[in-house]
């Protein structure tokens, strides 16, 4: 196993990782505290949570087998050479672990909070059946000849086709709603700090080593930064651009209109006018 041929540079890989590391997992706190602030997770896309989960279970399934693994690294070893280091840090373990934790408190959140009209759709639904099912036949594959690094390597696709279309129903009920009400623009922003920073952490480790192989090696990590920071951009977009907040949201408690649904059925509407 390679090592480190520059202390600064593996001081600087340690920073970056950590940074990473700390953006994306406070990254959750925002949407989590205004939900609970709220008591509702209207404006914030369930599909997208749902999604979410998958993609968190699936990294963290490829970061910690292949951070713990000795099978997996000696396989890893054999495929891209001795001299190259693991390109999983034990920051990328941990903000996985984080990260099914937060993901999982959003879920119950939207199980006990106002959600108006909404529910998960039958779309998210099947994809994520799909996606565990697909995960399961590979298994099975894997297992007569032992193929980890193979197995994991489709567990860091998944996160990755995941965290193409996770974004897609958050951005279009921001579009549809043309509001970003009830969506923490916190959590897009230590999002993109995280990918910028998870992306100059490889960068710093290719350069020590003099080798490009952690890049392609690790692909689910270098398409995970540059998908993440491109959906990033796109909704501080719509936050601060094309559809920005006439004023803050308070408390359901301060204000009736807060806690109302986001669709009011036709009983209703008729009821008020009466």
């Amino acid at each position: 196993m390679a090592s480190w041929n520059s202390i600064p540079l593996e001081v600087a890989y340690q920073v970056l990782g950590w940074t990473a590391f700390v953006s994306w997992s406070f990254s959750f706190y925002p949407q989590v505290i205004l939900n609970f602030r709220r008591k509702s997770v209207v404006g914030l896309s369930i599909d997208f949570v749902v999604l979410n989960l998958t993609k968190h279970s699936s990294y963290l399934i490829y970061n910690a087998t292949l951070y713990f693994s000795s099978v997996v690294q000696k396989q890893y070893f054999e495929k891209y050479g001795e001299g190259q280091m693991i390109p999983v840090a034990a920051n990328d373990v941990a903000f996985s672990a984080h990260a099914v934790l937060l993901t999982s408190i959003t879920l119950f959140q939207i199980a006990i909070y106002e959600r108006g009209s909404q529910k998960v759709s039958k779309i998210a639904i099947g994809i994520v059946l799909a996606v565990w099912l697909g995960a399961a036949v590979c298994f099975f594959v894997a297992l007569p000849t032992h193929s980890w690094l193979w197995l994991i390597n489709i567990f860091s696709l998944i996160q990755v086709f995941m965290t193409v279309i996770k974004y897609t129903p958050q951005a279009f009920m921001n579009f549809m709603r043309k509001s970003t009400d009830g969506l923490s623009i916190g959590y897009f922003s230590l999002d993109f700090s995280g990918g910028v920073t998870n992306y100059a952490q490889m960068a710093v480790l290719s350069i020590d080593q003099d080798s490009w192989v952690n890049f392609y090696g690790n692909m689910g990590k270098m398409l995970l930064s540059m998908i993440s920071v491109s959906f990033d951009i796109l909704f501080m977009c719509q936050r601060f651009l094309l559809y920005p907040s006439a004023k803050a949201l308070i408390p359901p408690k301060l204000s009736k209109e807060s806690s109302e649904p986001l669709f009011q059925s036709s009983d209703h509407a008729v009821h008020e006018n009466v």
